[in-house]
């Protein structure tokens, strides 16, 4: 697989923070997408080390995106972000193929540590 982080969500600031974040801590980011349709598009388009999602989205939600990632991908690495700490969701993300959650508002250091622990 290809290098980089593809961040996904429908706020440009989250967007902007997510990046902050990480180019600060050495990560690249290849690219960014405010829905799931897009972040499927992007996701063939660049084949990213790891995917950020947003659960909460139009057109396509982060669950669906997250699968559609995974039939394109069995591999694909997803971390979901959501402000809704629901276990529901949290549990359905990951039957989806994400392989950590991140709540917002996120720490930042909560962020590298997921994203450390998931590029392995």
């Amino acid at each position: 697989m290809a290098n980089g982080i593809l961040i996904v969500d429908d706020a440009a600031f989250m967007r902007m923070m997510i990046k902050d974040v990480l180019t600060k801590n050495g990560f690249e980011v290849v690219g960014e997408a405010e829905n799931g349709a897009k972040a499927i598009e992007k996701f063939k388009e660049l084949a990213p080390a790891l995917t950020i999602i947003d659960i909460t989205m139009p057109e396509v939600d982060g669950i669906q995106a997250v699968k559609e990632i995974k039939k394109l991908d069995a591999n694909a690495k997803v971390i979901m972000c959501s402000a809704m700490g629901q276990q529901a969701m949290v549990i359905e993300a990951i039957q989806a193929g994400a392989k950590d959650f991140i709540v917002k508002p996120f720490q930042a250091d909560r962020v590298i540590e997921a994203v450390k622990k998931v590029l392995g």
